[in-house]
């Protein structure tokens, strides 16, 4: 059975919707960067440029760096865009866009995340790199879709009794990443643990201005959790939801962040942009 128009949204060019995309646009290799900015900062050290369009905050090139075929895409702020993003990058490879129907081969991708992000342990510096072993997802987006597949309830259970989570929160889950990019980027020069993924910036983070927190302790709490040895090294907005849809998509994910604030020391890095364009080179320079 095909898919309904409402349910796969194209474009009058047949490209999918949000992202302004058709199947050849894309390589198997994407890296993820929230920023748009951000696209030109990673593609600017390519060989050439052979497709780039924008729509909304979702930008797009792909090329070729050092003779390998990469594509490089903006996912904006947060997991509802991330639900859109791997959605939408799934569908030009396992659905056949014309007839509107499943492939019967199926088709694995490999995302990168090269992001931004505040740690939350004193000894993850600011400037320096963290790998996410497990996104912590604390925004309740992958509960729409039926995950008890890829989950880790021990981890899970327990970090729900150390915070006293609240039951009318959307309840956390814990998503591995893949051990198959791990294996890639892994080095001494980074860090690895569990990162916390929020659906805000402010409240969601910890943070006050005006608003009170239904739970002030939460980011206390989070600091001093520990499963198996396993930390909570940083907070963000993305990974959880790109690791659990990858995982029920069938694609391999990974999530490398710079960190370029301490929440536990309130630090902030005196040069953001040059500890990104570090992450960037690092990652480049792995993928080759």
């Amino acid at each position: 059975m095909s898919i309904k128009d409402s349910e796969l949204i194209l474009n009058p060019d047949g490209s999918i919707y949000h992202l302004n995309l058709k199947p050849e646009h894309i390589a198997h290799d994407i890296l993820l960067v929230g920023d748009q900015d951000r696209v030109e900062k990673i593609t600017k050290h390519f060989d050439c440029i052979e497709f780039a369009t924008q729509k909304r905050e979702f930008k797009t090139q792909t090329g070729y760096y050092k003779g390998k075929r990469l594509t490089v895409l903006s996912t904006g702020i947060g997991p509802d865009n991330i639900d859109i993003v791997l959605n939408e990058l799934d569908a030009l490879v396992n659905i056949d866009l014309k007839t509107r129907k499943p492939k019967e081969t199926h088709t694995s991708l490999n995302f990168v995340r090269v992001g931004t992000s505040g740690s939350l342990q004193a000894d993850v510096p600011v400037d320096g790199f963290v790998i996410s072993s497990h996104g912590l997802d604390l925004n309740g987006m992958l509960h729409f879709y039926k995950i008890d597949d890829i989950s880790n309830p021990e981890i899970e259970e327990a970090f729900v009794a150390f915070t006293n989570w609240n039951n009318k929160k959307a309840r956390p889950i814990v998503i591995n990443n893949s051990k198959k990019l791990e294996a890639i980027f892994d080095s001494n020069e980074v860090h690895k643990g569990l990162t916390a993924t929020a659906g805000g910036f402010y409240g969601p983070q910890g943070r006050v201005l005006r608003l009170p927190l239904q739970d002030p302790d939460l980011n206390k709490k989070m600091d001093t959790f520990s499963f198996n040895g396993m930390r909570i090294t940083n907070f963000e907005m993305e990974t959880s939801v790109i690791y659990g849809l990858s995982k029920l998509l069938g694609h391999h994910a990974l999530s490398l962040n710079a960190v370029i604030a301490n929440r536990a020391t309130g630090q902030f890095s005196k040069d953001p942009k040059a500890v990104v364009e570090r992450l960037i080179a690092y990652t480049l320079n792995k993928l080759v």
